[in-house]
């Protein structure tokens, strides 16, 4: 079956477009606009950038929260499904909506309140930023855990060992990887002892994975067609790179030239429209079969010769893009630049110099020229197969430079071999940018070698788990309560911030980032910030680091005792109203309250017949409680104060006025 596949030019996967979710959805919103109904939808109705915009063209718009839904306008709640507290506020809003949410999800978020319910542990397999696994959680009404992988259902039972042997219910994103689940469900029923384990990835999920393992397994190429924000999409690309060199792309005018002789399997994700499908595949068909590239070309004319002769040279120039050679025949020898090495950022100058003897492969010969062109590369790349393969079997870690970034992974050059790692086993997690490792020297680990298809596979990954994992014993055998370190912020919550101690994450929680108030950990730090901490708490047993971020000696309350003690007099500016009185801020970071009875030196009935939110007012502390971190403030004080002082002085009298005269005295006037 795998030659009659290779005879065909495309290949087309029977599953490839829209699962019954997603078309469900589509006509939903079809069904309404033919109705008359203005639609709109809470997040974009499925993740294909072209469905959108056509969408949009016949006026549905897109909401980011239901409280943008214009009037009048009737809200769909996309195949995902959303949490459920915003379910729970369209109806609160009265908004008018119709639910599209994929029956399948419908069935997990069942799953999942049952659970709870129960008694039961939920376990759940995806990507926690999706929003199908954002709706699901949402239902839980108990304990549950979120894993993507494998790899990471081993690290959580090690620091949660309590799911071996408690009441587990397990399920899995409805697009979810189908060999990752085979391979999870496996370990479950092994090592849990009470688990129940729901198969709930869509039938036409699992068919369109399975279907497309098979194509790309037997095709030269594969096209997968789809969004790149879709999961779905991602995965049938993570798959087929696995086996062949795949392209993910969007529409038609986003396809790769290919040479002739190649088969090319085309699948499409869940929420690609047919009419995508179809361009492409008209696109294909109207491409000439005949047209060749130059490597292709170059290749097939090698086929005639005696490619398998190897002689040694001496190198005697070099330019740069060429290495010339002598290799003791009349014929002058050339090897091309790109035939060197594997690297294609390495100069002929960087690779040999002048007088290296060289070990070398014939390409093609040329009598009326009178040249030989020779290949290094080739040499190299024979010896390499015999360490790849050893190093496979062996489970050994190489050393490489990743010297090129491809669709669905990258390459890594390791003594002259070209190994390909899948975007999956590139990084420690998922959906990390793959830009970054460009021209970085990583670590891998060989996990598949085909000599026939001249293809070996790599796995950063693996040994970047380890490696983490080696990192978190040692850190735990050392680490204390107080001692600081610098760490990298790793991902922000709205409860505060995980830091990235070297293998180990602790957490800063929100309270502990600022002394003044916060209301989110991204007015602090972001996302890449390097940060001293220091350890303010250890829960070895659960492997869990609270981390201290602000510093004793900025602390608003040391210098409120220092400076202001009770009795000073200052300015304080309104912060809040309450029933009871007005809140003032007197030195950043600290509130005061002026009771509703010192606020004026007479009868008021509320705050804002005097103080309005904003107003700088000169204060009196009165009382301050350092243990329970209070501080009392008072307007009337200083009013009856300064009444006493009006007083005192009112009492005294007015003092005597002296009049000073420059002129002599008069007689007095003689009496009549």
């Amino acid at each position: 079956m795998g030659e009659k596949l290779r005879e065909k030019k495309i290949f087309l996967a029977k599953t490839a477009g829209f699962c019954s979710g997603a078309q469900r959805a589509v006509d939903t919103v079809q069904r309404l606009l033919a109705q008359g109904r203005k639609i709109a939808t809470l997040g974009n109705l499925l993740h294909n950038p072209q469905l959108i915009a056509q969408l949009k063209a016949q006026g549905v718009r897109v909401v980011a929260d239901p409280r943008e839904t214009p009037p009048g306008y009737v809200l769909v709640i996309r195949s995902h499904g959303v949490p459920k507290e915003v379910e729970e506020e369209i109806r609160g809003l009265g908004i008018e909506s119709v639910d599209a949410t994929c029956p399948n999800v419908k069935k997990v978020h069942k799953y999942a309140e049952e659970a709870g319910t129960n008694g039961r542990i939920f376990l759940l397999f995806g990507d926690p930023e999706h929003p199908e696994i954002k709706g699901i959680v949402s239902h839980c009404t108990g304990p549950y855990f979120v894993c993507q992988s494998p790899e990471e259902l081993l690290h959580l039972l090690d620091e949660q060992p309590q799911l071996k042997t408690k009441p587990l219910t397990a399920a899995a994103q409805t697009t979810f990887h189908m060999g990752l689940w085979q391979n999870v469900s496996k370990t479950l029923k092994k090592v849990c002892t009470n688990a129940a384990v729901f198969d709930t990835i869509c039938n036409a999920t699992a068919k369109r994975q399975k279907e497309a393992l098979y194509l790309a397994g037997r095709c030269h190429r594969m096209i997968v067609v789809g969004g790149r924000d879709s999961s779905n999409t991602a995965k049938l690309r993570d798959i087929c790179a696995e086996q062949c060199e795949t392209y993910l792309i969007e529409k038609a005018d986003e396809l790769p030239a290919f040479s002739a002789g190649l088969s090319v399997g085309i699948t499409a994700g869940a929420s690609t429209p047919e009419s995508i499908l179809k361009e492409v595949l008209d696109t294909m068909a109207e491409v000439n079969s005949t047209e060749q590239n130059f490597e292709e070309m170059l290749e097939e004319s090698l086929k005639s010769m005696n490619t398998d002769e190897k002689v040694h040279g001496v190198v005697v120039g070099i330019s740069p893009t060429e290495v010339y050679v002598d290799v003791g025949r009349k014929q002058a020898g050339f090897i091309p630049a790109a035939e060197l090495s594997n690297d294609p950022s390495a100069k002929p100058e960087d690779i040999v110099k002048i007088g290296d003897e060289v070990e070398l492969l014939i390409m093609k010969t040329n009598d009326q020229e009178g040249t030989i062109m020779l290949s290094k590369r080739r040499v190299d790349a024979m010896k390499g197969w015999d360490v790849i393969q050893e190093a496979q079997e062996n489970g050994d870690i190489l050393e490489g430079k990743v010297i090129e970034v491809v669709k669905g992974g990258v390459i890594v050059l390791h003594d002259a071999m070209r190994v390909f790692v899948p975007a999956s086993q590139a990084t420690a997690t998922r959906g990390e940018a793959l830009e970054g490792l460009q021209g970085q020297e990583v670590r891998f680990r060989i996990i598949e070698v085909n000599r026939q298809r001249r293809r070996a596979v790599g796995s950063i990954r693996s040994v970047l788990r380890e490696e983490r994992k080696a990192a978190q014993e040692k850190f735990w055998e050392q680490v204390e309560e107080g001692q600081t370190y610098t760490g990298k912020v790793k991902s922000l919550t709205n409860f505060g911030a995980f830091v990235d101690l070297g293998g180990v994450d602790g957490m800063i929680h929100i309270s502990e980032l600022s002394w003044n108030r916060v209301k989110h950990p991204s007015e602090i730090v972001n996302v890449g910030d390097t940060v001293d901490v220091y350890v303010k708490g250890l829960d070895k047993e659960n492997g869990k680091i609270s981390l201290g971020y602000r510093r004793p000696e900025d602390n608003p309350w040391v210098k409120l005792e220092r400076e202001y003690p009770a009795g000073t007099v200052c300015e304080a500016k309104i912060v809040g109203m309450t029933a009871f009185g007005a809140f003032a801020s007197v030195i950043p970071g600290i509130d005061g309250l002026i009771h509703i009875s010192q606020i004026a030196d007479h009868r008021i009935e509320k705050p804002q017949d005097v103080l309005k939110v904003g107003d700088v007012v000169r204060v009196k502390i009165t009382e301050v409680d350092l243990e329970r971190h209070r501080v009392s403030l008072s307007i009337r004080a200083l009013l009856e104060e300064e009444q006493a002082q009006a007083d005192a002085e009112a009492e005294e009298g007015p003092a005597e006025e002296v009049v000073y005269s420059t002129e002599q005295p008069q007689e007095a006037p003689a009496e009549e």
